[in-house]
């Protein structure tokens, strides 16, 4: 019917407008419309009023319905229903008579109350019955927007307020009636038009609204984000929101379409809570809290800041600014600038507040935070890879996703500049704090925006700057900052500025922060570059040439931390080099089937392997150091030895000690724990805490933890066992009840320094196949590297010497058939291995055979030198083999012909593995190796002929002439009998002196080539200290041969010098060398190579501490002698600019070596130097006196200028007997006294010098080509104060002559000393070699120097015959003598191992990187060959008649021996005693026996030429020498 109906009167619709509903809605008291039935009226009434036009309805019609709707009856109905149904006819009636609604005020505020009170809030529960009506409702007032009549009705504020609470409270699901079922969108679409609506016509909204619609952006924190300090769980992480969350949308929704008006309702709102707290802190209120000041400011007078409760509610608004930033960015327009007014606050918690803010807004971070670390896992495998396209982690959440809707700098750009000058900000805690947020601005891009070129570089630029930051906090924020970086970003972002070589660019500096002075940056900056290299390091092995040079220089950088010397950082270096650069764990084991990212893991290739991939790490590694930085890196692996042994002696006591729990010799159990304990503990940063946990480890008595460190320690075990062992370890302390809370921390580097990580078995096998094959061009390090592990790990070939000898045996060389270049290699290892007694070497007839191959036509010729090495220590049958090859070697020998250089090298190792044999052929090898090639020259001489050339250039010709020279002096080596040994040693000498002083040139055509020169004069050099290791050699080496010696440190050629001084300082270490060579050490003042020079100066001071902490004065002993050797100098003048030269060597012996506690004796030896003479025939001795001054003059001004306190020392010291002597009176020895002997204008001179000992100096002039350097200045010197030099003092009453005989108890007391048992100490400098007699290192000054008796004062003056008399006896005396010495054959006993039993015998290894073990000499020539400075590059001047006069007779020269003590001066004597002996175990017929054997060498020598020996030797190959 109603269709019909309304087609009936369609046509009259126009004049029929009115409403039909007719039925009362309203009823009197007591008399109520049934519920049923006023239900139906209503849905009637509705839906003829939903269907009715605005246009086409009379308006007046609605009058009473309205009146009734609008009664209390229907707004405040009981039933749910009957309120949801007058809702839907009031939003129609006021849809129908909009804009002006049939109501009154008070009308219009119940029925919006019932709105918003009852039905709206009624939407939170889809599932209502009425839901339908009640979105009908919603949807009515969004599209009409009535809801605007809101704002007419008087007091509305509370409803308002209402209506935004519950629609918020609805989206977000906290509603009270809300059922947890998700909103639908149409209705929260239509809500958010409301509010907008709202928003948008209200001429102003309450405050509590703003609050309530601001306060949806804090949706968007993190769960606990609000505690400071705390990082959210990443456990959680599957917690967090993955999308906005609908209320804050809501929120995003209104402030984007209303954004003037929201943001002046948001301005009013931060200056609420800003600026009223802002405006606070700037006021004093005449007493403030604790709490209220910054804790780190360092003003005590700033003003009283604002309440704990103030900060609250900033944090709280700062945090909605972030937020708010991210989802309507117009909307803070009026805003930013007041944030810009807190920068400038006086108050640093707001300053800090305000910098952080912007600089997270600036980075797009909201109130969630920080975006999490990027994903660094050094031993993730494969390794990350720049053109990866991976897609973003699983569980990546949206609200810490940093987010920017536009340009801040280019939206505010003065707030913006403002920002950027908090960098220089006088609070520390705001530069961090800036620091902290140019980082993020970096690593987020500014937002995901972009940043221009300039605004990035600028950010970069400030970064570098707040790396080097004068306060500690600043700077550990910055390397958190570069650690927040990821790969991409590192590469993108920071190498353009410069790489990690680069001085002044960020990575070089934050490389600089791996050595900072303050522990807890060291910690953060080495394992931030570790981390960032491991990560790096898959493209740095692909060849990329972009990371490779922007990276490539890091493990340089951390391993030269080592030279640092400081426990804390040997322990950071440990940590960083097996969790960052060689990851324990890498690869990972799980990685074996899938990679992370999907693809098979393969090595190369081939299938995974595990062990293959983990040793390219290694070698990886090592081929990305330098010289320096890798003899670092294998110092710390040739500590693994004396560590492991000492860490097995460790286990045996505690099992010994039993858990307390002993039976017998308790006290000694104990003592020997003791001493292991205190060997660790000495090593670590925290010596008592590691006592205390090693002694509680011992308490807990753990069986099965002993046996894992055992495994881990095991030269047996591979890397699988070594790393499970280690896992299994780790876990059993963490879970041991009764183990102290830091004993793993303590554990841990001992383990790392003690286990077999990178020397292992697993890897041997590796690290050989690419010293055969090359792969990856990793050929020349896996040479290097194996080398290392022949010489200090050969235990490790134990397990594979069956699998290397067969290797080696498919590639035996023939006639016909050359052998693989990998084989030398192989051969070295097994040579070194064969030195061991216990070693598992094959002796069948084969593999002897495969060596004869090798010894006969192996290449390169070092392969014949390691082929007879082996056969020697392998075979039974020496003799057959030896003569059989000596036959096959000597045997019509011709130059060029087949295999004459091998010939040569085994010729060279038989002399000295086989002296026996090869001394019937001494006529056949002298030819071949001085007529036939020394004496001759066979490659021309070229006019712009290289000066140097390294091993693998060298031609034909220079690599016989270096096998024929270590031939002969392989051959002096060998010989043991003292008159033997003199007789070979004369032509020997006498060659390697003409090669050292005619600078290489053996021809007297002058015609031998530059780089021939060079090599044959660094390897007679080299071969001098060879020679010298053993005493009887180094008696035969003249003080003026010695003083030859010494200046090849200043060679011309960089590599000669640093080859020569490196020699020179491994046979130091080992003890090998009598204490007159430390002084050419200092003749390195001058050294033009800066990091040589810088790197010696570090090995002086690391030597001086190793013999300050044995109590040895050695060190301080040598200063006459190098007082000697620079009076004797080249380059020595009396002007003042060369004595300022000379100044300069003092002074670098007195930074490198005085200390306080020294300063007095080293002063002492200076003034001992004018109470004698020069005992060098034709010396001038005021030469030295000139010195003594200088030497004084310095030590005084040095004193002032460190502000020390010199005591005079209390007892008296001796000089050496061969270079000074006795002077002949009391009145002379005043007269010198007195008389200063340095030029006047010295005083300023010397106080330019020692007051520029702190700044670097210029290089030295190129036209001199200087052979010395000036670069000597100390860097921890305080500034100089310049001091005149002082008168020198006059010898006191003490010092004349004193007439009292010396004691036999001083006598008695020298040989005690000098015989005395050395200090644990001592032992671990000389390295405890082999033979029982005492090294250099451990004799005394009475032994070494054969000290003058006790000074001038004992001395007794005789008269002139008697002078001259005594003179010729002591004379003939000391040419006589001849020490008797068992010598050591170093090639064919190496140095034995220390004995685990006692661990404290090693020097610490970080202390040193020279005192680690050393390989044995007999491979010395291989080492690489790189060498300091000639004088100081200036051409050698004409010296005095004493420093012309080079006797040319060749004959053995004699050093004083200890054995029999001469008197120091030929000139005075002792009273009651004859000057000349004292005997020392020997009868006074033997010494005078040796006396007159001595004046017939003193009568021989003073004939002069004419009178040399008439036998010509084969060396006479210059006449005019």
């Amino acid at each position: 019917m109603a269709p019909r109906r309304g087609a009936d009167i369609e046509p009259e619709e126009p004049q029929l407008g009115g409403l039909v509903f007719n039925e009362p809605l309203s009823w009197r008291a007591g008399k109520p419309i049934p519920t049923g039935e006023l239900l139906r009226r209503l849905d009637t009434l509705a839906t003829e009023l939903r269907e009715m036009d605005q246009e086409e309805t009379d308006k007046d019609s609605l009058t009473n319905v309205a009146k009734e709707l609008a009664g209390q009856n229907l707004l405040g109905h009981k039933d749910k229903g009957v309120r949801a149904f007058t809702a839907c006819c009031l939003v129609d009636v006021l849809k129908i008579c909009a804009p002006d609604a049939p109501f009154t005020p008070t009308q219009l505020k119940d029925i919006f109350t019932l709105f918003i009170t009852s039905t709206l809030p009624a939407l939170s529960d889809p599932s209502h019955a009425y839901n339908t009506q009640h979105k009908y409702v919603l949807v009515s007032l969004a599209e009409v927007k009535s809801i605007v009549l809101l704002c007419d009705i008087p007091n509305s504020d509370p409803l308002i307020i209402h209506l935004f609470t519950n629609f918020f409270d609805t989206i977000s699901g906290s509603s009270k009636s809300s059922t947890g079922e998700e909103i639908s969108r149409d209705v929260q679409y239509n809500m958010t038009q409301i509010l907008v609506t709202l928003v948008d016509e209200a001429q102003s909204l309450p405050a509590e609204a703003v609050d309530v619609i601001v306060a949806q952006f804090l949706r968007a924190s993190t769960p606990g984000g609000g505690k400071k300090g705390e990082a959210p769980d990443e456990k959680q992480s599957t917690l967090l929101l993955k999308e906005l969350p609908e209320a804050y949308n809501m929120a995003k929704t209104i402030c984007n379409a209303c954004p003037e008006k929201m943001a002046r309702y948001i301005s009013q709102y931060f200056n609420d809570v800003i600026m009223d707290v802002s405006g606070d802190a700037t006021k004093t209120n005449g007493h403030r809290r604790k709490s209220d000041v910054a804790p780190d400011s360092d003003d005590e007078d700033v003003p009283s800041g604002p309440t704990e409760s103030d900060m609250i509610e900033l944090r709280k608004a700062h945090k909605l600014l972030r937020e708010l930033w991210r989802a309507s960015a117009p909307v803070l327009q009026n805003v930013i600038p007041q944030l810009e007014a807190e920068l400038s606050a006086e108050n640093i918690q707001l300053r800090l507040l305000a910098t952080e803010t912007l600089g997270d807004i600036i980075s797009g971070i909201g109130a969630a935070g920080p975006p999490p670390p990027p994903i660094m896992d050094p031993a993730a495998y494969p390794p990350a890879k720049l053109d990866d396209s991976s897609p973003p982690p699983a569980n990546e959440n949206i609200l810490t996703t940093p987010s920017s809707p536009q340009s801040f700098a280019q939206t505010h750009p003065g707030v913006y500049q403002s920002f950027m000058g908090r960098k220089n900000d006088k609070s520390s805690v705001i530069r961090a704090g800036w620091t902290t947020a140019i980082g993020r601005i970096l690593v987020t891009s500014g937002g995901g925006i972009g940043l221009s070129s300039h605004e990035e570089s600028a950010l970069v630029k400030g970064l570098g700057e707040k790396l080097s930051d004068a306060d500690e906090k600043v700077r550990l924020a910055a390397v958190k900052a570069v650690g927040e970086f990821s790969f991409r970003d590192v590469i993108a972002k920071l190498a353009p500025n410069g790489s990690v070589s680069k001085s002044g660019s960020v990575l070089c500096t934050l490389a600089d922060r791996a050595r900072d002075r303050k522990h807890a940056v060291r910690i953060e900056g080495m394992t931030t570059l570790g981390r960032i290299w491991g990560v790096a390091a898959g493209e740095i092995a692909a060849g990329n040439e972009a990371v490779n040079d922007a990276l490539g220089g890091i493990p340089t950088k951390i391993f030269d931390a080592f030279y640092a010397n400081d426990k804390d950082l040997n322990v950071l270096l440990d940590h960083v080099m097996f969790e960052q650069l060689i990851p324990l764990g890498y690869p990972p084991a799980k990685a074996k089937g899938k990679a992370a990212n999907g693809d098979s893991q393969v090595n190369g290739d081939g299938p995974f392997d595990a062990d293959k991939i983990r040793t390219e790490r290694i070698l990886l590694v090592v081929k990305c150091l330098d010289a320096k930085s890798r003899k670092a890196f294998f110092a710390l692996q040739g500590r693994q030895p004396t560590f492991s042994k000492v860490l097995e002696q460790f286990l045996k006591r505690c099992e010994e000690f039993n858990g307390g729990v002993m039976e017998e010799d308790a006290q000694g159990i104990k003592n020997k724990l003791d001493t292991c304990v205190k060997w660790f503990a000495d090593l670590l940063p925290d010596p008592l805490r590691s006592i205390h946990d090693l002694h509680k480890y011992a308490k807990l008595h753990d069986r099965r933890s002993y046996q894992l460190l055992r495994f881990m320690i095991a030269p047996a075990s591979d890397f699988n066992t070594v790393y499970k062992a280690f896992k299994e370890f780790q876990k059993r302390i963490q879970s041991a009840a009764g183990a102290p809370a830091g004993l793993l921390d303590t554990f841990i580097p001992i383990i790392y320094r003690s286990a077999h990580l990178v020397y292992n078995r697993s890897h041997q096998p590796v690290i050989l196949q690419y010293a055969r094959t090359d792969d990856k061009e990793l050929g020349a390090t896996a040479h290097m590297v194996m080398q290392e592990i022949s010489d200090k790990h050969p235990l490790i070939f134990e397990a594979s010497v069956n699998e290397l000898c067969k290797s080696l045996q498919e590639q035996a060389p023939s006639e016909k058939k050359p052998n693989l270049p990998g084989s030398v290699d192989t051969l070295k290892a097994l040579a070194s291995f064969a030195k061991s007694p216990q070693n598992k070497i094959p002796k069948d007839r084969k593999f002897v055979s495969t060596l004869l191959g090798f010894a006969k036509y192996g290449t390169p010729p070092k392969a014949a030198k390691y082929a007879v090495s082996i056969l020697m220590a392998s075979t039974d049958r020496k003799e057959m083999h030896t003569k059989d090859l000596l036959d096959y070697a000597t045997q019509n020998w011709e130059y060029g012909g087949d295999h004459y250089l091998t010939k040569l090298a085994t010729i060279c190792q038989l002399t000295l593995l086989d002296p026996k044999t090869t001394e019937d052929s001494n006529d056949e090898i002298l030819d071949i190796t001085t007529q036939q090639i020394l004496l001759r020259t066979r490659t021309p001489k070229f006019g712009e002929d290289e000066a140097w050339q390294s091993d693998e250039q060298l031609d034909e010709e220079l690599q016989a002439k270096c096998w024929a020279l270590k031939t002969l002096v392989n051959r002096l080596r060998t010989t043991t009998d003292p008159e033997t040994a003199k007789k070979l040693a004369i032509p020997v000498y006498k060659l390697l002196n003409a090669l050292i002083v005619k600078n290489g040139e053996l021809s007297k055509q002058a015609d031998t080539p530059s780089h021939h020169k060079s090599r044959l004069r660094f390897l007679a050099a080299q071969q001098m200290l060879k020679v010298c290791t053993n005493k009887m050699f180094d008696e035969f080496v003249s003080p003026v041969e010695f003083n030859r010696l010494s200046f090849v440190a200043q060679d011309a050629t960089p590599e000669v010098r640093r080859g020569f001084i490196e020699k020179l300082q491994k046979y130091i270490v080992k003890g090998k060398l009598s204490n007159r060579f430390l002084t050419i050490i200092f003749l390195t003042a001058f050294e033009p190579m800066n990091d040589f020079r810088t790197s010696i100066m570090t090995w002086i001071r690391s030597r001086v501490k190793v013999c300050h902490d044995a109590k040895n004065k050695v060190f301080e002993s040598v200063f006459p002698r190098l007082i000697h050797l620079l009076a004797h100098h080249p380059d020595y003048s009396t002007s003042p600019g060369e004595l300022q030269d000379h100044g300069r060597y003092l002074l670098y012996y007195i930074t490198t070596v005085a200390s306080e506690d020294n300063l007095a004796l080293i002063y002492k030896y200076a003034e001992r130097v004018k109470q004698a003479r020069d005992a060098l025939s034709g010396s001038d001795s005021e030469n030295i006196y000139v010195l003594s001054d200088l030497a004084q003059a310095l030590i005084k001004k040095w004193e002032e200028k460190k502000g020390w306190s010199m005591q005079t020392w209390p007892t008296k010291v001796g000089m050496p007997v061969g270079l000074f002597s006795g002077l002949p009176s009391h009145e002379v020895a005043q007269e010198i006294a007195e008389k200063n002997y340095l030029p006047e204008e010295m005083d300023n001179l010397l106080d330019d010098l020692v007051r520029n000992a702190d700044k670097k100096i210029r290089p030295p002039k190129a036209q001199k080509q200087p052979k010395r350097s000036r670069d000597d200045q100390d860097p921890d010197a305080h500034p100089a104060k310049k001091v005149k030099s002082e008168p020198k003092p006059k010898p006191t009453k003490k010092e004349k002559p004193a007439k009292e005989p010396k004691t036999p108890k001083a006598l008695k007391k020298k040989q005690r000393s000098s015989g005395a048992a050395p200090s644990s100490t001592e032992r671990r400098t000389s390295r405890r070699g082999t033979s029982a007699r005492k090294s250099y290192a451990d004799r005394d000054d009475s032994e070494d120097d054969e000290e003058m008796w006790d000074g001038v004062a004992e001395w007794e003056y005789l008269s002139g015959e008697e002078a001259e008399r005594e003179q010729k006896l002591a004379a003939s005396a000391k040419k006589a003598q001849v020490r008797d010495s068992d010598d050591e054959e170093e090639a064919s006993s190496p140095e034995r191992e220390a004995e685990a039993e006692e661990p404290e015998v090693d020097v610490e290894p970080g202390l040193d990187p020279e005192a680690t073990p050393e390989p044995e000499e007999e491979d010395e020539e291989e080492e690489e060959v790189v060498t300091p400075p000639r004088s100081n590059g200036r051409h050698a001047k004409p010296r005095s008649s004493a420093a012309k006069s080079s006797p040319k007779k060749s004959s053995p020269r004699k050093a004083p021996t200890p054995k029999a003590k001469v008197a120091p001066s030929k000139v005075l004597k002792t009273k009651g005693k004859s000057p000349l002996v004292k005997a020392k175990g020997k009868t006074p017929i033997s010494a005078a026996k040796e006396v007159a054997a001595k004046k017939g060498a003193a009568a021989a020598k003073g004939k002069g030429k004419g009178k040399q020996s008439k036998v010509k030797d084969i060396f006479d190959m210059d006449e005019s020498e």
